[in-house]
């Protein structure tokens, strides 16, 4: 009996999911109204195969023009970039869209193929840390973490920014409605977000809330200082919320006096 090649037995396919991205193109060809939602999750290249990559892009192209997104409209873009015999042709068209039956969980399915797609950017990230690990060439042990975080991070800078650009009044108005709904059944007289402990200033801004950025400008010696620090102490004693102070001008002592 011949013994398992150990370099074939090694061998891994990167992690991906077929089934997640044949369901994100059928969901799209059954709900073109979920283009932008399934845009701001991934991107052609987060799809594993090439065929699926082409097949996103002219999805992209035919959205972007306003045109409808379906067998007929797909395959005549794929034809004019002569790509259609090289997807499988109208007959794996037709096959995604047969077997996807709705597009009700597409945010979900998007969500596994964005997923896939960041776990395989990790594992070349890895395998390029190892690469300039077994070979520095010349690079010192400092130089090399750099070289390493710098490559992590890019990940994480490519996603954020994936996720920027503009975005379709009808999700907006979606959310806005959402959270007016909130303010409305809000049982804390409209905060929303985390309690200041100043109730005139809740009333006006419904809390502090995610991604704001505060400005607090005064002139010298009125107490801005003490202000924020009442802020972040009620955040972090009262509403029990994590709190990180950086400041430029007091050490870490003379702010904890202030705090007392």
């Amino acid at each position: 009996m011949a013994k398992p090649d150990k370099q074939v037995d090694t061998l891994k396919v990167p992690p991906h999911s077929i089934e997640a991205e044949q369901s994100v193109l059928g969901g799209l060809m059954l709900d073109n109204q979920a283009f932008d939602r399934v845009a701001e999750l991934v991107v052609s290249q987060d799809f594993y195969t090439r065929t699926h990559k082409l097949i996103f892009e002219a999805m992209t192209a035919l959205a972007e023009i306003g045109d409808p997104i379906d067998l007929i409209t797909i395959s005549e873009s794929l034809e004019k970039n002569n790509q259609l015999s090289g997807i499988g042709g109208f007959a794996y068209l037709a096959e995604i869209a047969k077997n996807t039956p709705s597009a009700a969980n597409i945010d979900a399915y998007a969500s596994i193929v964005r997923e896939r797609a960041v776990v395989r950017e990790m594992i070349g990230v890895a395998n390029e840390i190892a690469e300039a690990g077994f070979n520095p060439e010349g690079r010192t042990s400092h130089d090399l973490l750099d070289f390493a975080e710098s490559k992590v991070f890019k990940i994480a800078e490519q996603r954020t920014k994936s996720s920027d650009g503009p975005q379709s009044i009808h999700n907006i108005l979606e959310k806005t409605v959402d959270k007016i709904e909130e303010l409305y059944q809000s049982p804390q007289d409209g905060v929303t977000g985390v309690s200041t402990g100043y109730a005139d200033l809740d009333k006006m801004t419904t809390g502090l809330q995610p991604s704001d950025l505060i400005i607090v400008a005064a002139r010298p010696s009125m107490g801005k200082t003490t202000f924020a620090m009442n802020l972040a102490e009620h955040a972090a004693m009262t509403q029990d919320k994590p709190v990180l102070i950086y400041s430029l001008e007091m050490p870490s002592e003379q702010i904890m006096m202030r705090m007392l």
